[in-house]
């Protein structure tokens, strides 16, 4: 029994290293996609945003808190942010470059989206904020920008006795 034994631990421990090299990267395309499409549908233009957006933010939404609805302070501001958060943030986490702090921003507009549409928590937002949390903690991965900076910022160490 063994021999079995011994052939499912090799299985699994291969099957974990392929993961640890394919997971990051496919969390990251999946946290991406959909901030990327929607930040698309923000802007008429280079850094032209588009009128349905800032009519979303000083009209449409609302922030819904111990239940009562809010208007967005500086609605104007926030609409440029996100709409500039929603093209920058996936287009870093695709690359794998600052992927924990783009994770942890769209954790965070997760968090505000949340507050926004409530209703939206367990087909959007949980996952969304999954995903961004397992990012956080698993790190960018070997297929990254992120781990290729690691590698060519990592000291020299000589090899050789003495000076």
């Amino acid at each position: 029994m063994s021999i079995v034994e011994d052939a499912v631990r090799d299985l699994v421990a291969r099957l974990a290293q392929v993961a640890l090299v394919v997971a990051p990267p496919v969390l990251r395309i999946a946290l991406a996609v959909p901030f990327f499409k929607s930040g698309l549908t923000k802007w008429d233009g280079f850094l032209s945003l588009s009128p349905a957006a800032s009519y979303l933010f000083e009209d449409e939404f609302k922030l819904h808190i111990f239940g009562h609805a809010y208007d967005f302070p500086f609605p104007a501001v926030f609409a440029y942010f996100d709409g500039l958060a929603e093209i920058v943030l996936p287009v870093l986490l695709i690359l794998g470059l600052a992927t924990r702090f783009s994770a942890l921003a769209l954790l965070v507009m997760t968090g505000v989206i949340q507050l926004v549409v409530p209703e939206g928590w367990a087909n959007f937002h949980l996952p969304w904020a999954a995903l961004a949390v397992a990012l956080m903690a698993l790190g960018p991965g070997k297929l990254s920008l992120d781990h290729l900076a690691a590698l060519l910022c990592r000291p020299r160490v000589s090899r050789g006795g003495g000076q």
